[in-house]
């Protein structure tokens, strides 16, 4: 199994822009004390993302939510000392982030209040890529886009992007920024791994059809693709399903089938249960980015060695068959 200082970094475009980002990107969500299965510890993280930044991960992503701006203040200080030029900062905007009036949501008020803190946080001068972190049911998309090609034109806003909505929101989104103008949705972060493929039935045809980049979030479905779980057996102490059900609803039959194929391409290719998953991402066409987790530096140098792993066409459909994509499926937004 190859470590991360044994395997090269590839760089690809986002979507149909010249912006050139990793082919893995670092997700920091991790990187606070919001919740048990997060890092807790500032001085662990900030290494941890340099580790990555010297493994040549150029792509980072994390959220003004993420910990009510802790993560974007860790990745403003692990940043410190590195290429900015070289760097592509995502960060995004939606959710609530105090009680209260105007504190979340999508209008042009709560936009431009949380770039600027989003910036502070992050001690740069602009953001590469800017997401909108849901779809917001109660501001009119022309007000969220007319403020957001605002924020490019002023030079904080580098590119924009979007993240987990339905398709006929994203595809109203493109017409209207089509048709007034507006800076268009570069790329979209939908959840998709190998045992959560509803977006193959919503938002990735619409990707692939208007030349968008994809960066999909959970690639390895909160670590239950990592095979560090088995079927009956009591859920370990510090992963993340002893303390988030967001990865323990993977325990399916259906999801287990999948994890069985996973476990033995990757002992047929000598490689890991993660390194086969996240390759089957970064064969799909419509994916430039899977945005990677890892809590500890070995899970970073496993991540990092999926690039190393191939797959052929008979084996992705093996890794397939258990399932069929299916929009809407229940539980999801």
């Amino acid at each position: 199994m190859a470590s991360k200082s044994d395997v090269e970094m590839e760089y690809t475009r986002l979507g149909e822009t010249g912006l050139e980002v990793s082919r893995l990107a670092l997700g920091c969500l991790n990187f606070g004390s919001g919740q048990p299965w997060m890092m807790n510890d500032r001085e662990a993280s900030v290494e941890l993302a340099r580790s990555a930044l010297d493994a040549g991960v150029n792509f980072l992503d994390t959220a003004n939510a993420y910990s009510r701006g802790e993560s974007e203040s860790i990745v403003g200080e692990a940043i410190e000392g590195y290429d900015r030029e070289e760097l592509v900062l995502a960060t995004k905007v939606y959710f609530d982030m105090g009680d209260g009036p105007n504190k979340g949501g999508l209008s042009r008020k709560h936009v431009f209040d949380q770039i600027r803190g989003s910036l502070d946080r992050l001690g740069t001068g602009y953001v590469d890529l800017y997401q909108i972190h849901r779809w917001d049911e109660h501001t009119p998309v022309e007000e969220t886009l007319s403020a957001l090609d605002a924020l490019v034109e002023e030079g904080l806003v580098r590119y924009v992007g979007a993240s987990t909505m339905a398709g006929w929101q994203f595809s109203k989104a493109l017409h209207v920024a089509d048709v007034e103008n507006y800076e268009r949705f570069v790329c979209m972060q939908p959840e998709y791994n190998l045992v959560d493929r509803h977006e193959e039935a919503n938002l990735l045809p619409i990707c692939a059809d208007q030349g968008v980049g994809v960066v999909p979030w959970s690639p390895l479905a909160g670590g239950f693709l990592a095979g560090k779980y088995e079927r009956g057996e009591a859920i370990p102490e510090g992963t993340r399903a002893a303390d988030d059900e967001y990865t323990e609803r993977r325990f399916t039959d259906e999801n287990w089938r999948v994890l069985d194929v996973v476990r033995e391409l990757a002992a047929e290719k000598d490689a890991t249960p993660a390194q086969v998953s996240l390759a089957w991402l970064l064969h799909k066409d419509v994916v430039d980015a899977p945005i990677v987790g890892p809590r500890r530096e070995d899970h970073l140098a496993d991540n990092l060695g999926a690039l190393d792993v191939s797959l052929t066409d008979d084996e992705m459909a093996r890794l397939e068959e258990p399932i069929f994509p299916q929009w809407p499926v229940e539980g999801k937004d």
